[in-house]
């Protein structure tokens, strides 16, 4: 018997591109080695990856030599709840905003979470043994009868499957009245500093009552604010030196031996506004929405909306490199402005020998650029880039002139698909883009002693 109504149609698109807020992903960082990456989302998840070590005879199986094997899920947890400020009346999001991992100093690896107001400090460790054998204990963990005791025993570890234990060991609280929006970890190892909008503090990893505070931006009268803090990062190797950008564009570089509190600053770095090109959006988009200095700590790289910038510790006058990201969209900055995408907060990395750095743009692109040509190169996180061995594609945004086949237009970007946070390997050419709720990590399979950028 034959149905004449059309059974119902699932789109399989729309549920394939379906995104749960709380899956977008928020923070990406590698550990010191490289061999564990952690990723926070707005849910409040940690999920970290570890690399799997490819043995020799796969390696040649495939025909490749050296390359490294690929990163899996090593443990998930939740870092943080949504929570509520009875005070203000404000609900407190449990989204992770930023991640920071410290020195590994034995078998069991160390990492600071943070969502708008509290700081974790959480403990990643193995165990792949339990002990048997008690004498006070059944094998089911409940006490035995004394009475029933004749004889003691050597209680022994006996080898079990493999377990991940993520504990908290410590919870910083109470410390910042604005959001946080940066942490960093001191190159002493025992210290880090937190950032939020108006104020830098700064922590010992041993002690959660209390902080000092090193920054303080906040003016006697708040209407007379004119610009805060974006982001804060500690000198690679001197523990008594920090920067911090501002919305306004400026890089602040302190140093604690000159004073405690480091409201003024030792050095600051600004770039001198061209009046003739000033407009409504001129300082919506200079301001620094990432700060890194280079593993050498020689210099600084930073992001505003437009640009990303080199700046020289020695020479505080201008940039010493500035590259352009997506210049094709200043004649678009109202319409970025309406749709709140003017607002968007980009990220930037060095490579691991500062020679190379990247970022992000919309479309699921981001941006590397050789330091010593100045040449740039766009590519595309996407799923068909995600297949095994799979070689990532450059892209070009047509601006004008002969268009090429495969450039996309200016006005068919989608502004949706945003890539804001990534991390680079410390010593390799692996890195991590995230890209809403997908996480890609791209492997460059070239001999890194042949290879030229």
């Amino acid at each position: 018997m034959g149905e004449d109504a059309e059974s119902p149609k699932i789109n399989h698109t729309f549920l394939r591109d379906y995104v749960t807020e709380a899956d977008v992903i928020s923070t990406v960082e590698f550990n010191q080695t490289g061999d564990l990456l952690a990723t926070g989302d707005k849910g409040g998840r940690v999920v970290i990856f570890q690399r799997e070590t490819e043995s020799k005879a796969e390696s040649e199986e495939v025909g490749e030599t050296g390359d490294s094997g690929e990163y899996n899920v090593y443990s998930t947890f939740q870092s943080h709840e949504p929570d509520f400020d009875y005070l203000k009346s404000l609900e407190i999001e449990e989204k992770i905003n930023k991640i920071r991992w410290l020195p590994q100093q034995n078998a069991a690896h160390f990492l600071l979470s943070t969502n708008d107001k509290t700081i974790k400090l959480w403990k990643v460790s193995e165990r792949d043994k339990r002990p048997e054998g008690y004498n006070l204990k059944d094998e089911e963990g409940r006490l035995k009868d004394i009475s029933t005791i004749t004889s003691l025993q050597v209680p022994v570890l006996k080898p079990t499957d493999l377990m991940v234990e993520v504990r908290p060991r410590r919870v910083f609280a109470n410390g910042h009245t604005y959001h946080v929006n940066s942490i960093s970890v001191n190159s002493d190892g025992e210290t880090y500093l937190s950032a939020d909008d108006l104020r830098i503090n700064m922590w010992h990893l041993g002690i959660t009552d209390r902080s000092f505070n090193i920054v303080d931006i906040k003016p006697a009268n708040m209407e007379d604010l004119t610009e805060v803090i974006t982001a804060a990062e500690f000198h690679p190797q001197h523990c008594h030196v920090f920067v911090y950008s501002s919305s306004k564009g400026t890089l602040r570089l302190c140093d604690m031996r000159a004073s405690a509190l480091c409201d003024k600053h030792t050095k600051s770095f600004e770039e001198p506004e061209d009046p003739g090109s000033r407009s409504f959006f001129s300082e919506i988009i200079s301001s620094v929405s990432d700060v890194k200095f280079s593993h050498s700590g020689r210099y600084l790289l930073t992001r505003d909306y437009l640009t990303a910038k080199v700046w020289d510790l020695n020479m505080d006058k201008g940039p010493v490199e500035t590259y352009q990201v997506h210049e094709y969209l200043r004649s678009k900055l109202c319409s970025l402005y309406e749709n709140d995408c003017i607002f968007d907060k980009f990220e930037c990395v060095w490579n691991s020998s500062d020679s190379v750095i990247m970022t992000g743009a919309y479309n699921s692109f981001f941006r590397m650029f050789d330091r010593e040509t100045g040449r740039g190169v766009t590519l595309e996180a996407w799923r068909e880039s995600s297949k095994p061995r799979a070689v990532l594609r450059t892209r070009r945004v047509y601006t004008g002139g002969k268009r090429r086949r495969g450039d996309v237009g200016v006005d068919s970007l989608d502004f949706t698909k945003k890539i804001l946070h990534m991390a680079w390997h410390p010593s390799e050419n692996i890195i991590a883009i995230a890209a809403t709720n997908n996480l890609y990590i791209f492997q460059d399979r070239v001999n890194p002693e042949t290879q030229t950028q």
